[in-house]
């Protein structure tokens, strides 16, 4: 027979992802469950790639606050750890010191591990959705990022397209080509 793992509740998940022993464990709440965040170098690369292009628009321009692979956030109840994010000053006036900071971010970027696929993130990216998150999912083995933006269809970037901010980071511009350059 097979069983379902037990639900926790989020002060359940709260309590354990507080917990010394879980400290330095990156930690996610999805779905009732505890899932602990892994990556690769390859993913990480990518990762690291995108904050710092976001960081350096976003400080040019004064516009807000930028996280990297261990800033959580608290996203329709859940509890999220995005490989990037950024939240407009307007939702976030000082940088947070919590854990998970109360806000869903403007925009969250999520990098696929290898083996990963869009469809395991789906609950992710439909929560981010509901909270007006725009979501981008970026695919280093296909060379592609995939954006979702609230009430709007989802738009697929190769290499030959030119990432663009939308609304969530109005004016920042970014190659696909130039994301992956060097990501053989």
């Amino acid at each position: 027979m097979v069983t379902k793992p037990a639900i926790l509740t989020v002060e359940e998940f709260d309590r354990i992802a507080m917990l010394p022993e879980n400290r330095d464990r990156l930690l996610e709440y999805i779905g009732g469950e505890i899932v602990e965040v892994v990556s690769n170098t390859k993913s990480s690369r990518l990762g690291a790639r995108i904050v710092g292009r976001i960081e350096i628009f976003v400080t040019d321009h004064d516009l807000g606050f930028v996280t990297g692979a261990d800033g959580g956030y608290m996203v329709s109840g859940e509890r999220y750890i995005p490989d990037a994010a950024f939240t407009g000053k307007d939702r976030q006036v000082v940088p947070s010191a919590d854990g998970y900071y109360p806000v869903a971010p403007d925009l969250a970027v999520e990098v696929l591990s290898p083996g990963n696929s869009v469809d395991e993130i789906a609950t992710k990216v439909a929560n981010y959705l509901a909270a007006g998150t725009t979501v981008w999912i970026v695919d280093g083995d296909k060379r592609e990022v995939r954006i979702l933006a609230p009430r709007k269809s989802a738009v697929v970037l190769r290499m030959s397209d030119v990432l663009d901010g939308g609304e969530a980071l109005s004016g920042f511009k970014l190659k696909v080509s130039d994301l992956f350059a060097g990501m053989e």
